[in-house]
């Protein structure tokens, strides 16, 4: 982990991986931003999360509201090294005929349009960071999709093929520029699990092993980890956490 205080960013930091991960960021000594779109839950969640957490309320869905809240962010600290986009979502059908438009609706917001919304207004900060960091949370559904997960597998492999795109951004911005290439520093990559489990889950089905499943735990370490990594090694990369 570089030894300078990171200022971190942790969209959708309302469920479970969100709280994990803004926990890790704080322990390890950065600066943490939590989002959430309710401002009751994000600020429960921040609590829970640490002292250095700090709760911000946001419609991702929405550009200019993503723009207002980096200018708020902006307005406390020189700029931001990460972004852990953990917003998304499940639905499912019984196969291609019965895929509602409301579901692809709901993911395409959730899923596509966040990450879009956010990864650009972002991109300036990480591109600047001597580490910037872009990470989001995809799924094995992508390599594998079946009939009944036809709109979530679609969603995430959209939201890949962006993310993957800002990897080249960064690329072509950095080690790839054709008139003064700089190492790499930036990078965007794609944690890929099959599902997250927390502790909750494993309370109320303390007989299930859940085969594969990753654990938030597990994924706030990976997040945190990317800072140890050399970005040209990450940039662009496909991180499998299922186990």
């Amino acid at each position: 982990m570089t030894g300078e205080p990171l200022t971190v960013v942790v969209t959708g930091g309302s469920n479970s991986s969100g709280i994990a991960v803004a926990r890790a960021f704080a322990l390890a000594g950065h600066r943490v931003f939590t989002i959430g779109s309710n401002e009751a839950r994000i600020k429960a969640a921040a609590a829970e999360a640490g002292d250095d957490v700090t709760p911000l309320v946001c419609d991702l869905s929405r550009l200019e509201s993503v723009r207002e809240l980096a200018s708020e962010i902006h307005g406390s600290t020189e700029g931001v090294d990460g972004v852990i986009h953990l917003v998304g979502g499940w639905r499912g059908a019984k196969g291609i005929e019965d895929q509602p438009d409301e579901d692809w609706a709901a993911l395409e917001q959730s899923a596509v349009t966040t990450l879009r919304n956010v990864s650009r207004v972002f991109y300036k900060d990480l591109a600047s960071s001597p580490t910037g960091r872009f990470a989001m949370v995809s799924s094995t559904a992508v390599a594998a999709p079946t009939a009944g997960a036809a709109t979530y597998a679609a969603a995430k492999a959209a939201a890949e093929t962006w993310t993957l795109a800002v990897a080249d951004g960064f690329r072509r911005d950095q080690s790839g520029n054709k008139d003064e290439p700089v190492e790499q520093h930036s990078a965007a990559v794609v944690f890929v699990v099959k599902s997250l489990l927390d502790a909750a889950m494993r309370r109320e089905h303390p007989e299930r092993k859940f085969p594969g499943y990753t654990d938030v735990e597990d994924l706030a370490a990976a997040a945190v980890g990317l800072f140890d990594k050399p970005a040209a090694e990450l940039n662009g990369q496909r991180l499998l956490l299922a186990k």
